[in-house]
């Protein structure tokens, strides 16, 4: 339906039958193709009244809107007055009795697109992850120039009404100071923020960013602007100080990894809502809770959602931060920590020497996570110490006490700073267990992949022989083939997806106004199908081959025919993902000669093998703050056991000391390495179930094939949770 409620309002050409064709090669476009269109129109009875009468000429009763709050108040109001709007309609000879009776009823589900991530009830809101994206792009791009000038920036982010997108930024790039409406900064701010920013440059810290969000305010309600903060820094401190109003920059662009995954998640989830609904169900809206699609009902996230703009108009800020969710009142409370060190004085010492280490292959994001845990660690009150080189470098002892100031700058960078290696413990645990005697080692904290996990059960297994092993150990997952058990993400697999995915977008471009063409693109991931299968739903891939779903002969043969057939209508890219080890027979090279053979006439191919680039390159927003969320919440972990076990001088013996940190559907768990040794597939190194796997019959379905798709865990209308588990708020 284009232009939006304009277009319902409008009718004729406006509303039209959507075919298979009509959506091909839109995945990768930002924007909105069908279009969408502020409406004073549909405001108004009559206008509404005009919409009715346009849906009921064309039978339909099902609507699925895609917008913000007030689109979807202004759908749940059209609802409400439906039957009264064809009683009218039928009075006015418009429609007849009859189709009063037959479309009595309109069902509504709302997915919400908001690049602000400002709607109560969902985690992530279509778009923002974009969003981000663009933002992230800016600030990487400024750091580089003002680093070599040693300048002062002022970056104004959107969002009118919520911070999300200027916090989430500020914990990606490690901003030194941050204004948003829900928190606004204490009276005296200014003078707090200048002696903030000069303390940074006496570390040496050559560049400061400050991140305004457009609607920041202070205690009284007044706005604060960029240029005010521009002036007030010039003023008081004599900087060079530049102001980056971010603007439209920031809704464009073409759609990342994690939001075309999302929306084709929840587009899936809201069809399903409208063909399960019935006249008593509310309307629903189709909500992600940490990794999981939720229906909750509309008007109790909208009625929340403006709650939130209450309690800022009545200067009830902590209440505001509260309503917005878990998810943002995390984020802001790990900034505060992350962002502001508390002078020595003030930090009570714990007497505890907490390392961390990062094994296996290097993953973007892991250095985001090391500097939060030692920032973290720091104001926890503990002595910091960074393993080099994994655990080869912690035999060798090449172990140093990392400071705060040590670890500035580190969120944007890619690769490992600390270096990794993919080397076991192993062989080394008499040479390991010395240097934790030596540097009085009270916790461990290992970021990495498969490797780092094999390590930690070895670490665990050698606690009899060597009682220096009996300390409080924790993983947090990071490798770009997100083969680890215990969590649904992994550190670096989104930047990896992303690196995929506009990879796929530029190989299927790159094929415009040749003939048709199909490209075969190998990805990463060991055994680990993954990347592969995510990849594939994010490119719009027409067959993804994974180790996890065995295939022969005659599957690669019906995947061709398939494919020729579409090639034979107005389609003219074929894309076909295979991971690295899926089969040793049928290789890349076999896949791309079978389907050359096959397509002669139709369509010709392309191979492409992606390699060590899926790896590299600075981390996405989301690797960012999933790190640094994660490692934080890691750190906070080994305090309470620490302190826990404090002055009764027992060692640490039980398994649940020895734990993988990580999203499990809605929730942050501490799993004991011991218990996920029963979930492990060892031989092929991956968990021996996985969620992704429910999400294989939905990129057959787009990709035109006949599969049948269990949707949602929960098809039930569930409540806005405020529940005390721990949430995997993302």
């Amino acid at each position: 339906m284009p232009k939006g409620y304009q277009g319902m309002v409008d009718g004729g050409n406006n509303i039209m039958e959507a075919n298979w064709e009509s959506v091909s090669s839109i995945l990768q476009v930002g924007g909105t193709i069908i279009g969408s269109a502020r409406c004073k129109a549909f405001r108004t009875r009559e206008g509404r009244l005009k919409a009715a009468h346009n849906l009921v000429q064309l039978g339909i009763t099902n609507l699925c809107v895609i917008g913000g709050d007030g689109s979807l108040t202004g759908a749940n109001i059209f609802r409400g007055e439906w039957s009264m709007l064809l009683e009218e309609l039928a009075r006015d000879g418009k429609i007849s009795k009859e189709d009063v009776q037959k479309y009595g009823h309109l069902n509504i589900v709302g997915m919400v697109g908001s690049i602000d991530n400002d709607f109560c009830g969902t985690d992530m809101t279509i778009g923002t992850d974009s969003a981000l994206h663009r933002i992230i792009e800016v600030v990487d791009a400024i750091m580089t120039t003002a680093q070599s000038h040693q300048r002062t920036f002022v970056l104004e982010v959107m969002g009118r009404h919520c911070g999300y997108l200027a916090l989430v930024s500020a914990l990606a790039c490690g901003a030194d100071w941050v204004f948003l409406p829900e928190s606004p900064p204490e009276e005296g701010w200014q003078e707090t923020m200048c002696i903030k920013l000069s303390e940074n440059r006496a570390r040496k810290k050559r560049l400061n960013i400050i991140i305004v969000c457009e609607g920041a305010i202070d205690t009284q309600n007044k706005p604060i602007t960029s240029e005010q903060i521009r002036e007030l820094v010039v003023k008081q401190l004599g900087y060079d100080t530049r102001v980056t109003i971010l603007g439209h920059v920031q809704r464009g662009g073409t759609p990342s990894a994690f939001d075309r995954i999302l929306a084709s998640r929840m587009g899936v989830e809201a069809v399903v809502a409208l063909l399960q609904a019935t006249p008593e169900t509310p309307a629903c809206v189709v909500s992600l809770n940490g990794n999981q699609a939720v229906r909750l009902p509309l008007m109790e996230c909208v009625q929340m959602t403006q709650g939130v703009q209450k309690a800022m108009d009545e200067r009830r800020f902590s209440n505001a931060v509260q309503l917005r969710g878990r998810s943002f009142e995390g984020n802001l409370s790990i900034y505060k920590q992350l962002a502001i060190k508390k002078p020595d004085s003030q930090i009570t010492k714990s007497g505890f020497n907490v390392a961390v280490i990062n094994v296996g292959a290097p993953a973007a994001g892991m250095n985001a996570a090391v500097r939060s845990a030692v920032r973290v660690g720091i104001s926890e009150g503990h002595k910091m110490f960074a393993i080099y080189d994994g655990f080869e470098g912690f035999a060798k002892g090449q172990i140093k006490e990392i400071g705060w100031s040590d670890v500035g700058g580190w969120t944007g960078q890619g690769g490992s700073i600390l270096g990794t290696k993919r080397i076991l413990p192993g062989k080394y645990l008499e040479d390991i267990a010395a240097q934790i005697r030596t540097h009085s080692i009270n916790a461990l904290l290992i970021i990495g992949g498969f490797e780092g996990y094999l390590g930690l059960l070895e670490l665990s297994a050698a606690r009899g022989k060597h009682e220096e092993f009996c300390v409080p150990m924790v993983m947090v997952p990071a490798t770009v083939s997100n083969n680890v058990p215990g969590s649904d993400f992994s550190i670096g697999a989104d930047t990896a997806l992303n690196t995929i995915t506009d990879t796929c977008d530029r190989i299927k471009q790159s094929a415009s106004g040749t003939k048709r063409r199909v490209f075969i693109i190998e990805t990463m991931g060991g055994y680990c199908g993954y990347l592969a299968n995510m990849g594939a739903l994010a490119a719009g891939a027409d067959a993804a081959y994974i180790f996890e779903e065995p295939f022969d002969i005659r599957d690669l043969q019906s995947n061709v025919e398939h494919l020729t057939e579409k090639m034979k209508t107005c389609i003219q890219r074929g894309l076909v993902i295979r991971n690295e080890n899926c089969n040793e027979n049928y290789t890349t090279d076999f896949i791309y000669q079978l389907y050359s053979e096959e397509g002669k006439g139709v369509f010709d191919c392309r191979k492409n093998v992606l390699g060590h680039m899926q790896q590299g390159g600075a981390p996405s927003p989301f690797d960012r703050n999933f790190g640094t969320k994660i490692s934080a919440r890691a750190m906070q972990w080994i305090t309470g056991k620490l302190k826990e076990a404090q002055g009764k001088g027992r060692k640490f013996v039980n398994d649940d000391s020895v734990c993988v940190l990580g999203i499990c559907q809605r929730n942050l768990l501490f799993q004991p390495v011991a218990e996920l040794k029963e979930k492990t597939d060892f031989e092929h190194r991956i968990p021996k179930e996985q969620w992704w796997l429910k999400l294989r019959p939905l990129m057959k379905i787009l990709a035109k094939y006949k599969a049948s798709y269990e949707v949602s865990d929960m098809s039930q209308l569930e409540h806005v949770h405020t529940g005390p588990e721990e949430p995997a708020a993302i």
